[in-house]
């Protein structure tokens, strides 16, 4: 009540004459006195406002100002409603906030935390599914594998395939013993043409400095000038060779093989589900155990769709790498034999030809090496 009535003091009617002065000393001891008042109310306020927060119940919001009439006051015990939240600035003036800015960003920041949670929930499920997935399945090809091994369970055999499947082994076995000795070969025989290639240039710096024994030095000379001609030729088609040779063991051979190793791992698969729904149609036939049985019975058929598959890509490439093997085999031997052949009968002509026939391109000496350019 007192502060209802101060505030109602503090925005009286002064009244002001036409040319700004007041009318006696009274009228301004009244105006200095009701300006003061009015300053202690709004500093009064502001700190109950800092303090413990506005008072709607006691406060009044005034329209005129220091000039004002009586008919600006608005006593706020008359407002219906919620409670409004009021902002104080530096100057002790009240505003009136949007009320649907706070509560929007508190629901946006909790939806986002939701949805944050829950999918880190559902990938953490996720891969607890999975671990849990290849646990069961190791488990169960383990317990097969050590089955088969002590002779206790049964396996799924193809006696055909696993023929074919141990003669590609032997066989690869056997082309990189031999692609070993052609490599061998090779680094002998490189050896040999460098000497040959050493030894050519000392016979023919000797028969420039031993004139009694010019001729004779100069036939060595060109002798293993010769020799080392054609031994660069025949190393050209022996590379050949065993670049082909290394292709089909090291490329074909081993992609075959890898398809193999995948068809085996899904035979195991197949033969484990097989034999754990064998050991599930044993037991008895209640409600869990049905339930089982049937996922068990949806694995089997997976894992038996995948075995089959895997069984016919085994199949077609090992059909083809025969095929591939014959081919290649049959040119790389015709073109190692001829010339080896034309290398030792020395007919230089016969060991060109050779090597046209089978379009191989001899590097120019000294193409190995980097030029001067590049070595600077």
């Amino acid at each position: 009540m007192a502060d209802s009535m101060m505030s109602k003091a503090a925005t009286m009617e002064i009244p002001i004459s036409s040319n700004g002065d007041s009318r006696n000393l009274a009228e301004d001891d009244s105006l200095e006195q009701a300006a003061k008042i009015q300053w202690s109310l709004r500093e009064k306020d502001l700190q109950q406002v800092m303090v413990s927060g506005p008072n709607l119940n006691e406060t009044s919001i005034v329209s005129g100002g220091y000039g004002g009439t009586t008919e600006g006051i608005i006593p706020t015990s008359s407002i219906k409603g919620p409670a409004i939240r009021l902002n104080i600035d530096f100057l002790g003036n009240r505003h009136i906030p949007n009320e649907g800015q706070g509560s929007n960003m508190h629901h946006a920041s909790s939806n986002s935390s939701m949805t944050a949670e829950e999918a880190t929930r559902g990938i953490a499920v996720e891969k607890f599914d999975i671990m849990k997935k290849w646990g069961l399945n190791t488990y169960k090809c383990t317990k097969q594998m050590i089955s088969e091994r002590f002779g206790r369970g049964s396996r799924t055999v193809d006696l055909e395939l696993e023929a074919q499947i141990e003669v590609l082994r032997e066989t690869k076995r056997k082309y990189e013993n031999v692609l070993h000795l052609a490599r061998a070969l090779t680094n002998h025989f490189y050896s040999m043409v460098q000497t040959q290639h050493a030894l050519g240039d000392t016979f023919a710096d000797l028969s420039l400095k031993s004139p009694e024994l010019r001729d004779e030095f100069g036939y060595n000379a060109e002798t293993q000038k010769l020799l080392c001609k054609n031994g660069e030729t025949l190393l050209g088609a022996i590379n050949y060779f065993v670049s082909s040779i290394n292709t089909l063991v090291n490329k074909t051979m081993e992609d075959t093989l890898m398809t193999i190793k995948m068809y085996e791992n899904a035979r195991l698969e197949f033969d484990a589900h097989r034999a754990d729904l064998e050991e599930l149609n044993m037991g008895p036939r209640d409600a869990v155990t049905m339930a089982r049985i049937e996922a068990a019975q949806q694995q089997y058929q997976i894992h038996k769709e995948k075995y089959e598959r895997l069984r016919s890509d085994v199949t077609i490439k090992l059909k083809f790498l025969e095929e591939n093997k014959v081919k290649v085999m049959h040119k790389q031997l015709l073109l190692f034999h001829n010339a080896i052949s034309a290398y030792f009968a020395g007919n230089q002509q016969q060991l060109e030809q050779t090597l046209k026939e089978f379009n191989i391109k001899l590097k120019p000496p000294g193409a190995d090496k980097p030029s001067w350019l590049e070595e600077q």
